[in-house]
Formats: C-alpha cells, structure tokens, sequence
C-alpha cells in the first residue's frame, strides 16, 4: 500500500508553497505580532480563499472544489511550514467539518458556500475553561432556542463570524449554530502566546442558537470533529518540524566557531539527527492517518491520535533545538526561531492537550481485537 502522495497531490503542495513563500514570509507573522488590533493576515487570507483552497474538501455543490482530504492535508502540511497567520484551521477543520458532518441541506447551503468563498470565518467552541480535550457535559445550555454560558478559550473566536457551540439541551449534550454577530454574543481577545492566532472569551445572554445534528449527539460529535482536526493539524505540525530543521541545518553549515562550522560539531549532528528521526516517525502516523481519514477507516481512532501525539512531539522538539542551536541569538526577538515555537506550543493545545489525546490512544486500542498468535 501507498501512503505517498500522487503526482497531482505533489503540484498541488508544490504550488501551495510558492504562494505562501512570496505572500507569507516571516515578516507576515511579526505584522500580526505587531500589531494588538489583528490576530490574522487578511490579505494571505483573501489569496487563499481567491486559490480555492477553503472549499477544499467542501462538496462542489455549495461551491467547494471537492477535493479529498489527503488534498487537504498537503495544503495543511505548508500552511504549517509557513506557520501561516489564517483562522484556516477553525475554519475549514473544525467549524465546516461540523456542518458537513451534522448539517441539515438548509444549514449547508447557508454557511458552507460563504465558507468556501473566503467571507465566512468559523470557530468551534467547546471548552469551558483548564482542561483535557472539551468533551465533557458542558454547562453552557440552550433553552427555547436561546444560548446562555461562557465558552473559554476559543481559538480565534475574536474574529469569526459564527461559531458551532458545544451546551446542554434539556440535559443533554448538543451542538448549535450561534450567529456572533448578534447583540447577545460578547466576545473578549485573550492573550496568547501565539498572537498570530487569536483567542477570544465567548459569552452569551439569551444569542439565538440553532440545533446541528441529532438532540443530545454533541459529544459524539465533537470526538468525530476532534479525530479529523486531530490529523489535519499534524500536518501542520509536521510542516513546522521540517522547516525547522531545515532553518537549524542551514544555520549550522554557515555560523562559524573556534575556526570551524558548527554543523562539523559532534553536539549539532546529534541535534540535528534526532530532530530528523522525529519528524520521520511522525511523517509516518501522518501518512497513515491521513490514509484512514480518507478511506473513513475503523482504524481512524488510532491513526488521529497516535499522528496528534507523534507530531506534536516533533514539532515542539524541533523548535526547542531550532532555538537551541542558534545559541544566544536564537532567544532574541529578531531571530525567527521564536515565531516557530509560539506556534508549537499553540498547535499542541488545539483539540486537546497530548494528555488528553495519550487516554485517547490507549482507549481506542484496548477497544482492538487482539491478533493471535501464530507459529
């Protein structure tokens, strides 16, 4: 079996790439760092929209491109490298993969062909506070169709337009489709360590909120959501880890020490090579779940979590030694290597914390039939 890319996925992330090295260079995520009234570039944001990337794995029907999902995965997988300053993920991940999921023909027809179009953002909003992966009951409610509660932290819940919430509905669990735009909705910016995605404090009084999917089905939901964000996000991740590496080698084979690259140092091979093996192991849960995900395989309980937790690792891993190996220059603000670990350490909170997603992993393959042995 193949896990590799075909050759039309290959120019798909090869013209990805070229698009985000002339529109998203560094410089862009220290503008939205910059700057405390933007937590996203705007401007990558409508390039994007304009190449169709957000209607990606949206049907062709509500003016999506109808790609699959290992499509996706390799234009997550540079947005990533870019460490890109979108709300793509709340978007497309979490917020459209809901309604595709759980979506009535109405709800789909109204928000899916603005979500493809680039003049929707989206956000899902579990959380309640501290906390695992926001699937326990919540306590935010609907009654009669209104919404009441607090959701915290939300990423980038500071500029969505509208917002897939998780609360309880005569006890039981549910989702809902909360227009933010109302005069019930406050919203509040938080700060972060990443500032190039935001994160917003969600109330509501009374907001008018419609029902996505079945009554009481939320937490079924959100685990599905969870498990297809789960291997969409190590893409990003992954994307990270490499070019971290890359940035670290090429730092070592011109910074010169005692007469001598510091690439030729015993310490910085060491470095370097496990920063490589990382970001391998986690290439293959990421193939291997993005396989899963595809095919909708019973496998894919096990292949989100194991690539979550895998590149997660790396990622973090990489842009700790990124920093590293720059030495003193590394932790400076100038240096670039910070912009990578603001976003690790970002990525490896989204959808769960890896603790989170561990109990996950050990859950699912104790639900596995064990093989027998043979001799």
């Amino acid at each position: 079996m193949d896990f590799d890319y075909s050759d039309e996925q290959r120019h798909l992330k090869q013209e990805a790439r070229r698009f985000l090295e002339n529109r998203c260079q560094p410089y862009a995520v220290r503008a939205v760092l910059d700057d405390s009234s933007h937590s996203f570039d705007r401007s990558v944001w409508t390039g994007i929209a304009e190449l169709g990337w957000l209607g990606a794995t949206i049907p062709e029907g509500h003016g999506g491109l109808g790609f699959g999902y290992v499509e996706l995965c390799a234009i997550a997988e540079e947005l990533g490298r870019a460490i890109a300053p979108v709300p793509f993920a709340s978007t497309l991940y979490f917020f459209a993969e809901a309604l595709m999921l759980a979506g009535s023909q109405a709800q789909q027809a109204r928000w899916l062909s603005r979500t493809a179009t680039g003049d929707l953002i989206g956000c899902f909003a579990t959380s309640e506070g501290p906390g695992g992966g926001s699937t326990q009951p919540p306590t935010t409610v609907v009654e009669a169709g209104r919404l009441d509660g607090t959701k915290i932290p939300v990423t980038d819940g500071d500029v969505a337009d509208v917002a897939v919430v998780l609360a309880s509905e005569a006890g039981e669990p549910g989702l809902f489709l909360v227009d933010l735009a109302q005069t019930a909705v406050h919203r509040m910016p938080l700060e972060s360590l990443d500032g190039s995605r935001g994160l917003a404090r969600l109330s509501f009084a009374g907001a008018r909120a419609e029902r996505l999917g079945a009554a009481g089905a939320g937490l079924r939901l959100v685990e599905q959501v969870f498990q297809r964000a789960a291997v969409l996000l190590a893409f990003e991740q992954l994307g990270g880890a490499d070019r971290c590496l890359e940035i670290a080698r090429d730092y070592a084979l011109q910074r010169y020490v005692f007469g001598r690259k510091i690439g030729g140092y015993q310490a910085i091979k060491h470095r370097l090579a496990e920063m490589y093996v990382k970001n391998e192991l986690a290439r293959s849960n990421a193939y291997y779940a993005a396989w899963a995900l595809a095919a909708n395989a019973d496998e894919l309980p096990v292949a989100a979590a194991s690539a979550r937790l895998s590149a997660g690792e790396a990622f973090c891993f990489a842009a700790k030694e990124n920093i590293q190996i720059h030495g003193g220059m590394g932790f400076t603000w100038e240096a670039d290597a910070h912009l990578y670990f603001r976003r690790a350490r970002q990525l490896s909170l989204v959808a769960g914390a890896p603790s989170w997603w561990s109990e996950r992993l050990v859950s699912a393959l104790s639900r596995q039939p064990v093989p027998a042995f043979e001799n």
